[in-house]
């Protein structure tokens, strides 16, 4: 287990794994307005969002100008922005903040893109534990079959072509994304990851994540968790 640090806010932090194309993203956008619904103060943060770095990277990316070392770094930097500016306070003031990817994405993918993985696990160490981690576990080739039935094409990095795996980019996907799945099955027990199985249905997924959530946090609102006045949110609607 990486030496993350201890959340010591009243706030909760709960975070989504899985390669691209899993379905995470969906199921914690739903579990997000679920918990609003029951009342309490939430909060979303997504990997490689920070206004401090986001430029730069979409310039490199588009150039296709990094290299392993180059591209861990950017995230590690973007994330430690996020952390310090957004996570952090929101927790200390009590939301729950709800986090699409977090270190695990790293530890994943930047180990398979050839960088040291104590180097890699090192580069987070001020990251805070999470509440709460779900991997969200999927065939390959049902993550390729989502992402091309929702867009034309893979990107560049996404696919790996950065590595020299394949020409073939709908290959080199499956080689570089069935090397990150690998990565997340060998963290799973030392993460202490909760499985969602990404086959089933949207619903049955989310009923799951729900039961898990209120088996960890109860079912009232935990002391020191900040709340929305329902009556008041919806008169602002």
């Amino acid at each position: 287990m990486p030496s993350f640090l201890p959340n010591r806010g009243p706030g909760r932090l709960i975070i989504v794994e899985g390669i691209d194309g899993s379905g995470k993203s969906t199921q914690i956008a739903l579990l997000s307005q679920w918990l609003r619904l029951r009342g309490f103060a939430v909060a979303f943060s997504e990997w490689n969002s920070s206004p401090l770095v986001k430029e730069t990277t979409r310039r490199g990316k588009k150039k296709e100008m990094f290299t392993p070392t180059s591209f861990s770094l950017i995230h590690a930097t973007d994330f430690a922005d996020r952390m310090e500016r957004y996570i952090l306070p929101l927790l200390k003031a009590g939301a729950v903040v709800c986090a699409d990817r977090y270190a695990y994405t790293a530890f994943a993918r930047d180990v398979v893109r050839g960088v040291d993985r104590a180097w890699v696990r090192n580069l987070y160490r001020f990251a805070l534990k999470p509440d709460l981690a779900f991997y969200f576990k999927v065939p390959l080739e049902t993550a390729l079959g989502r992402i091309l039935g929702g867009r034309n094409a893979l990107k560049y990095y996404e696919a790996g072509m950065d590595l020299g795996l394949s020409r073939n980019i709908e290959e080199s996907f499956r080689i570089f994304q069935g090397r990150i799945l690998a990565e997340y099955e060998s963290m799973i027990e030392e993460m202490g990851f909760h499985v969602i199985d990404a086959t089933k249905s949207i619903e049955s997924q989310q009923q799951e994540m729900r039961n898990i959530v209120l088996r960890e946090f109860g079912t009232v609102r935990p002391p020191g968790v900040l709340g929305v006045d329902l009556n008041a949110a919806r008169l602002h609607a």
